[in-house]
């Protein structure tokens, strides 16, 4: 017979489940009375502040370790960081924090649109001269201007923020009274007013503006001029005067001497007008290619000769012939050729289509007047041919190799889950039951860290892919709701890109389908889609955009479910599409503040050409 409890000899008659209630609520009363009763019962009255005093030993107020924590329902409500500056642009949001590579930016901007980002890296100016009250006629300007232009963005995609100079800064310089009263030759003061210009916007790098960066992004002399620390007055032994280095004062010195020296009567440079000793003479110079007169009458012929016959011409072809060399090595550079990524390959085919365009693009031989011509810093450059175009191809997974340039295009969540599932209409209950979560950021990232890392892990890899220190050059990401590649992309490869700004096709004619690099698809990457699925393909991605821009109740309720369910395919949607719209921001912003001024040459051609329709989402 089982045992009768009583309680005042009475009998208790409790179920099972009640005592296990009963106990868990005293169990629970019993901790929360330890954790929130107890800290405050201590007692600090003055005989324990006087034995602190007296340096006795004390005992130690305890703190509640719950206060402060996350898991304390009751903590107060937490304000989130000062919203930056220019941090919003085209539907993107972001924050700039040195704690950038973590999982969730949110658990920093307390926002959950607001993207967090690593710190813009400082760019060290970089100037040149150019003279505007030189008489020019107009074709003459123009071309000029265009030369200008592929100068600035060639500097500005090395990591520079390349500033023309011009008269006004020479004359606000208090020196240049002294060199107006003195009787020298004229090439001397031309030049004297190009170091009274640099002096004036305290030393730093001057450069020749036919001096164009032309190499890796990691070059040892572009990484030493990227640091912006220079031991003394330098120039580069076989570039005469193409690239100097120094700062204010050793500037300041060099000019003094100059306007001083009893060898400014004969001198028509200021390297001739100062003691040798004046520099430090640098003889490695392989990451810049220099085309003043004399390179060219050696190595370009026909493009001199254009120049002796009609300046204005020859100076456009000159540009075309830069900016040609400027792209072959860029091509030289990525040997294993370009990977279009397609993670999820069935049925992504035409969402990859204006990354496989950009790649096309890059892979065309450049317009050039020299088809076979090297840069003048490497004679043996491997020139494009185009019956050997780079090797494009469509892996599924991203792949950190050198030599190989990556171009992604990253999914939202209801772009990915419309696609790979073939559904025109998403719901709640079939988010929860059927889609995997953040499939697409586990297929990019398998081959580098396998199956059996979490989606937290996976997404640290995938910000270091877009943001880190050798990515930048090495990759570009954009998201799939486009319609076209960005249009600016000229400005983060440093060459023009031949894509006409009205209608965003090839200046260039494109191959037709017959002669069109055909990307190299591996069948260990996945199948290529059916005819009768890849016909849908359009329109579920055109139904994918439209839902994302919509603002009807029932469509925000399934963004924001699959959203919450893929929360690492969103965070790297919103990371890519952050951090392209900063670095527009960054140049359009330096671009404003240039034109203000007169060295902003060939500024109205750059905005005319930035502005190639609507950037944003």
């Amino acid at each position: 017979m089982p045992k009768q409890h009583a309680l005042f000899g009475r009998p208790i008659r409790l179920a099972p489940r009640r005592v296990s209630f009963l106990l868990f609520s005293l169990g629970l009363f019993a901790l929360f009375t330890l954790f929130f009763t107890l800290p405050s019962a201590i007692p600090t009255g003055p005989s324990l502040s006087k034995s602190i005093a007296d340096g006795k030993a004390s005992i130690p107020k305890l703190k509640n370790p719950f206060s402060s924590s996350i898991l304390n329902p009751f903590r107060p409500v937490v304000h989130p960081p000062a919203i930056q500056k220019n941090s919003t642009y085209g539907g993107s949001s972001w924050s700039t924090h040195w704690t950038w590579l973590s999982p969730f930016s949110s658990s920093v901007t307390l926002d959950e649109n607001r993207s967090l980002l690593p710190p813009l890296k400082e760019r060290p100016p970089i100037y040149c001269y150019y003279d505007t009250s030189a008489q020019r006629d107009k074709a003459t300007k123009d071309a000029e201007s265009d030369l200008l232009l592929t100068w600035r963005r060639a500097w500005w995609a090395q990591g520079f923020r390349p500033i023309i100079l011009s008269p006004a800064e020479a004359m606000s310089n208090p020196l240049y009274d002294e060199l107006q009263r003195q009787e020298v030759e004229t090439l001397f003061k031309t030049d004297m007013m190009r170091w009274l210009a640099w002096e004036n916007m305290g030393g730093g790098l001057l450069a020749h503006n036919l001096l164009f960066p032309m190499a890796a992004h990691e070059d040892p002399l572009l990484s030493f001029l990227r640091r912006g620390e220079y031991p003394g007055l330098i120039r580069w032994e076989g570039l005469d005067d193409g690239l100097f280095a120094g700062s204010k004062s050793e500037v300041t010195a060099a000019v003094m001497t100059a306007l001083r020296s009893p060898e400014k009567r004969g001198a028509k440079s200021f390297i001739e007008a100062v003691p040798a000793e004046t520099f430090a003479v640098d003889k490695t110079h392989d990451g810049v290619a220099f085309y003043n007169t004399k390179t060219v009458e050696k190595l370009y012929s026909q493009v001199a000769d254009a120049i002796g016959t009609n300046r204005a011409a020859g100076t456009s072809s000159l540009n075309t012939l830069v900016n040609s060399h400027l792209h072959v090595t860029w091509q030289d550079l990525f040997t294993r050729g370009i990977a279009v990524l397609k993670p999820l390959p069935t049925h992504t085919t035409f969402m990859i289509e204006p990354a496989l365009k950009l790649a096309t693009w890059l892979s065309m031989c450049p317009d050039t007047p020299m088809p076979s011509s090297c840069p003048p810093n490497n004679p043996k450059c491997s020139p494009c041919v185009a019956s050997h175009p780079m090797k494009i191809s469509t892996p599924a997974r991203y792949q950190n190799t050198t030599g190989l340039y990556t171009i992604g295009t990253v999914p939202h969540p209801y772009t990915r889950g419309t696609l790979n599932s073939l559904k025109d209409t998403i719901d709640v209950p079939w988010i929860r039951r059927d889609m995997t979560r953040d499939l697409w950021l586990a297929e990019l990232t398998k081959e580098l860290l396998g199956t059996g890392l979490s989606a937290s892990a996976r997404i640290l890899t995938f910000k270091e892919a877009v943001a880190g220190e050798y990515a930048t050059s090495h990759s570009v990401w954009f998201t799939a709701e486009r319609d076209e590649p960005p249009h600016d992309l000229d400005w983060y490869f440093g060459f023009r890109i031949p894509v006409n700004a009205t209608d965003g096709k090839s200046e260039t004619p494109v191959p037709g389908p017959e002669r069109r690099p055909k990307p190299e698809h591996d069948p260990k990457d996945g199948p290529i889609p059916k005819d009768d699925e890849f016909a849908r393909e359009p329109e579920l991605l055109k139904r994918a955009k439209d839902v994302g821009k919509s603002k009807l109740e029932k469509d925000v309720k399934v963004r924001e479910a699959i959203e919450a369910w893929n929360l690492a395919d969103t965070e790297a949607w919103r990371f890519a599409r952050a951090f392209l719209a900063r670095a527009r921001v960054e140049r359009l912003k330096w671009e404003e503040e240039e034109s203000k001024y007169a060295g902003g040459a060939g500024h109205d051609k750059e905005k005319k050409r930035s502005a190639w329709g609507r950037w944003g989402e």
